[in-house]
Protein backbone atom coordinates (compact mmCIF):
# COMPACT_ATOMS: atom_id res chain seq x y z
CA UNK A 1 0.00 0.00 0.00
CA UNK A 2 2.93 2.64 1.01
CA UNK A 3 4.38 1.05 -2.73
CA UNK A 4 1.52 2.76 -4.01
CA UNK A 5 1.17 5.82 -2.47
CA UNK A 6 4.68 7.10 -3.18
CA UNK A 7 4.41 5.92 -6.95
CA UNK A 8 1.72 8.28 -6.86
CA UNK A 9 3.36 11.07 -5.14
CA UNK A 10 6.33 10.68 -7.79
CA UNK A 11 4.24 10.35 -10.71
CA UNK A 12 2.15 14.02 -9.02
CA UNK A 13 6.32 15.19 -9.32
CA UNK A 14 7.25 14.07 -12.74
CA UNK A 15 3.63 15.64 -14.13
CA UNK A 16 4.87 18.43 -12.29
CA UNK A 17 8.35 19.28 -13.51
CA UNK A 18 7.47 18.69 -16.70
CA UNK A 19 4.87 20.88 -16.69
CA UNK A 20 7.01 23.87 -15.10
CA UNK A 21 10.14 22.78 -17.89
CA UNK A 22 7.70 22.07 -20.61
CA UNK A 23 6.03 25.40 -21.31
CA UNK A 24 7.10 26.18 -24.57
CA UNK A 25 8.66 29.33 -23.54
CA UNK A 26 12.10 29.92 -25.40
CA UNK A 27 15.17 32.19 -24.49
CA UNK A 28 15.75 34.97 -27.06
CA UNK A 29 18.16 37.87 -27.47
CA UNK A 30 17.10 41.28 -26.10
CA UNK A 31 14.13 42.68 -28.25
CA UNK A 32 14.58 46.65 -28.81
CA UNK A 33 11.52 48.35 -28.79
CA UNK A 34 12.68 51.99 -28.51
CA UNK A 35 13.18 54.85 -26.62
CA UNK A 36 11.17 55.01 -23.19
CA UNK A 37 8.47 57.30 -23.32
CA UNK A 38 9.80 61.16 -22.26
CA UNK A 39 8.18 64.50 -21.98
CA UNK A 40 5.70 66.06 -19.03
CA UNK A 41 3.10 63.96 -17.34
CA UNK A 42 -0.50 64.81 -18.31
CA UNK A 43 -1.70 66.02 -15.06
CA UNK A 44 -5.60 66.28 -14.37
CA UNK A 45 -5.85 69.72 -13.20
CA UNK A 46 -7.33 70.34 -9.43
CA UNK A 47 -8.21 73.02 -7.42
CA UNK A 48 -7.28 72.91 -3.27
CA UNK A 49 -9.57 74.46 -1.26
CA UNK A 50 -9.05 74.79 2.56
CA UNK A 51 -11.93 72.81 4.53
CA UNK A 52 -12.83 72.37 7.95
CA UNK A 53 -12.73 68.97 9.51
CA UNK A 54 -12.95 68.50 14.02
CA UNK A 55 -12.20 72.10 14.15
CA UNK A 56 -8.84 72.03 11.97
CA UNK A 57 -8.18 72.84 8.45
CA UNK A 58 -8.02 70.33 6.19
CA UNK A 59 -6.71 70.48 2.20
CA UNK A 60 -8.92 68.79 -0.27
CA UNK A 61 -8.27 68.69 -4.26
CA UNK A 62 -11.12 69.08 -7.01
CA UNK A 63 -11.02 68.22 -10.08
CA UNK A 64 -11.60 70.19 -12.69
CA UNK A 65 -10.59 73.05 -14.86
CA UNK A 66 -8.27 75.21 -13.51
CA UNK A 67 -10.54 78.47 -11.48
CA UNK A 68 -9.91 82.21 -11.05
CA UNK A 69 -8.71 83.10 -7.09
CA UNK A 70 -12.18 84.68 -6.64
CA UNK A 71 -14.03 81.33 -8.16
CA UNK A 72 -11.97 79.44 -5.91
CA UNK A 73 -12.71 81.22 -2.65
CA UNK A 74 -16.64 81.47 -3.66
CA UNK A 75 -16.18 77.50 -3.27
CA UNK A 76 -15.54 78.16 0.20
CA UNK A 77 -19.00 79.93 1.18
CA UNK A 78 -21.22 77.22 -1.15
CA UNK A 79 -19.51 74.34 1.16
CA UNK A 80 -18.22 70.71 0.74
CA UNK A 81 -19.77 68.71 -1.66
CA UNK A 82 -22.11 65.51 -0.56
CA UNK A 83 -19.09 63.55 -0.46
CA UNK A 84 -17.00 65.64 1.42
CA UNK A 85 -19.77 65.97 3.82
CA UNK A 86 -19.52 62.32 4.75
CA UNK A 87 -15.88 62.74 4.91
CA UNK A 88 -16.78 65.19 7.89
CA UNK A 89 -16.02 68.15 6.07
CA UNK A 90 -17.53 71.81 7.18
CA UNK A 91 -16.97 75.05 5.98
CA UNK A 92 -16.84 78.16 8.30
CA UNK A 93 -17.02 80.72 5.42
CA UNK A 94 -20.96 81.52 5.13
CA UNK A 95 -22.69 81.56 1.94
CA UNK A 96 -22.81 85.75 1.60
CA UNK A 97 -18.65 86.26 1.87
CA UNK A 98 -19.28 85.55 -1.91
CA UNK A 99 -18.30 86.86 -4.26
CA UNK A 100 -14.96 87.64 -3.42
CA UNK A 101 -12.42 89.98 -5.31
CA UNK A 102 -8.65 88.89 -5.01
CA UNK A 103 -5.86 91.80 -5.74
CA UNK A 104 -2.32 91.75 -5.51
CA UNK A 105 -2.22 94.21 -2.16
CA UNK A 106 -0.68 97.24 -3.92
CA UNK A 107 2.71 98.65 -2.80
CA UNK A 108 3.69 95.39 -1.30
CA UNK A 109 6.15 93.16 -2.53
CA UNK A 110 5.28 90.37 -5.02
CA UNK A 111 3.53 87.29 -2.61
CA UNK A 112 0.83 89.99 -1.00
CA UNK A 113 -2.83 89.59 -1.49
CA UNK A 114 -5.71 91.65 -0.76
CA UNK A 115 -8.51 89.40 -0.89
CA UNK A 116 -12.35 91.23 -0.21
CA UNK A 117 -15.11 88.98 0.79
CA UNK A 118 -19.11 90.80 0.46
CA UNK A 119 -19.78 90.69 4.12
CA UNK A 120 -17.58 92.98 6.91
CA UNK A 121 -13.99 90.97 7.41
CA UNK A 122 -14.85 91.69 11.46
CA UNK A 123 -17.77 88.71 11.28
CA UNK A 124 -15.63 86.30 9.93
CA UNK A 125 -14.56 83.41 12.38
CA UNK A 126 -10.93 83.00 13.10
CA UNK A 127 -11.66 79.44 11.04
CA UNK A 128 -13.50 80.98 8.50
CA UNK A 129 -9.97 83.71 8.03
CA UNK A 130 -7.97 80.75 8.08
CA UNK A 131 -9.73 78.80 5.16
CA UNK A 132 -9.87 82.30 3.19
CA UNK A 133 -5.98 82.70 3.87
CA UNK A 134 -4.50 79.12 3.34
CA UNK A 135 -6.95 78.73 -0.25
CA UNK A 136 -5.92 81.70 -1.70
CA UNK A 137 -1.72 81.10 -0.56
CA UNK A 138 -2.79 77.18 -2.29
CA UNK A 139 -3.32 79.05 -5.49
CA UNK A 140 -0.08 81.39 -5.92
CA UNK A 141 2.74 80.39 -6.93
CA UNK A 142 5.37 82.71 -4.92
CA UNK A 143 5.63 81.57 -1.46
CA UNK A 144 5.66 82.64 0.87
CA UNK A 145 2.19 84.56 -0.02
CA UNK A 146 0.79 86.99 2.72
CA UNK A 147 -3.02 87.21 2.51
CA UNK A 148 -5.11 90.24 3.85
CA UNK A 149 -8.70 89.57 4.21
CA UNK A 150 -10.54 93.01 3.88
CA UNK A 151 -14.10 93.35 3.90
CA UNK A 152 -16.76 96.10 4.33
CA UNK A 153 -13.77 98.45 5.32
CA UNK A 154 -12.32 95.83 7.85
CA UNK A 155 -9.25 94.78 7.47
CA UNK A 156 -8.36 91.47 9.33
CA UNK A 157 -4.73 92.42 8.48
CA UNK A 158 -1.64 90.49 6.71
CA UNK A 159 -1.60 86.30 7.49
CA UNK A 160 0.40 83.59 5.79
CA UNK A 161 -1.12 80.08 5.85
CA UNK A 162 -0.67 77.98 9.64
CA UNK A 163 -0.24 74.78 8.02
Amino acid sequence: MRTGLARRVLAAGLVSLVAVTGCGVRPSDVIRAGDPPSGPVARTPTTTLYLVKNGRLSAVTRPGPPLSQADTLALLAAGPTTAEQAQGLTTDVPPEAAPFSVTAAPGRQPGHLAVNPSTPAGKLSALAVEQIVCTAAAMTPESPVWVSVVGAGQNIGRRNCPG
